[in-house]
């Protein structure tokens, strides 16, 4: 009788920490770093980005960017050269990311000046928002809990929210909400916030499609922290595998960058 019931305790115990470890949920920065994944692929890549500004449900303005990224094997952060493609004041301009400096270059004047992750591009959308970016690299997270949340289409969402602490200076904002899909750890909503705590912006991530390999979304909403009707929509296409030769993401390159 005892051996049956020493055999039921460890049968129990065996039990009970297989069910612990079905159910343990992954970090806080784990959850992060899923979410970056899925926003952005790992290998070498280009894009088309289209930013287009709303006011009062009116479009006001339009640009639009090619963009080549990279990861810097250090850092696992992104470098990036963003090509202006239009309007035509601003054709063949180019922007580079290099850790969390950024260039701006006019070859109209052939300079290149330090520009501000913070500083507006277009609309809501400031020039950090346009480069490819790994926030589990720069940001600290913490699990808030789990919420049931709108995502940009008005669907119901059950995710993970997180709060994320900048932990490196130079960033774009100094501390973020996000809230990822607790399913299959889409992006699905963030709030971006000055060092004041002031709310700057909200983002929706959606139109998900394949691209690249993985389900990611192709457009993001932003809208302002004070005037809901001030909306910048991102839209992302022409996604291709390519290789980002290393004089391209070079300061002292960009005056002799020609587009391909």
């Amino acid at each position: 009788m005892k051996k049956r019931q020493l055999i039921t305790a460890v049968l129990c115990a065996t039990l009970g920490l297989a069910t612990n470890m079905a159910v343990a949920k992954p970090s806080a920065q784990e959850i992060l770093a899923a979410s970056d994944a899925i926003r952005n692929p790992a290998h070498p890549f280009g894009l088309t980005t289209t930013l287009t500004e709303y006011r009062n449900g009116k479009q006001t303005d339009v640009s639009t960017l090619a963009v080549y990224s990279k990861i810097d094997n250090e850092s696992g952060q992104y470098r990036s050269l963003i090509r202006f493609e239009s309007p035509a004041r601003d054709v063949n301009k180019l922007m580079l990311k290099s850790g969390n400096d950024l260039w701006f270059y006019d070859p109209n004047n052939k300079a290149s000046i330090r520009i501000s992750p913070q500083q507006r591009l277009l609309g809501q959308a400031a020039n950090g928002d346009v480069v490819s970016f790994n926030f589990a690299k720069d940001y600290r997270a913490t699990l808030v809990g789990e919420e049931d949340i709108l995502d940009g289409d008005r669907q119901k969402r059950h995710c993970y929210k997180l709060a994320l602490a900048a932990i490196k200076p130079d960033v774009t904002y100094d501390h973020v909400e996000a809230w990822v899909d607790a399913a299959n750890n889409r992006p699905v909503k963030a709030r971006f916030y000055s060092e004041s705590k002031r709310l700057l912006k909200t983002a929706y991530y959606r139109k998900y499609q394949k691209q690249l390999g993985a389900e990611r979304p192709t457009e993001t909403v932003i809208i302002d922290g004070l005037d809901p009707q001030w909306v910048t929509v991102l839209q992302f296409a022409d996604w291709q595998e390519r290789e980002v030769p290393e004089a391209w993401l070079q300061r002292d390159y960009l005056p002799r960058f020609k587009p391909e």
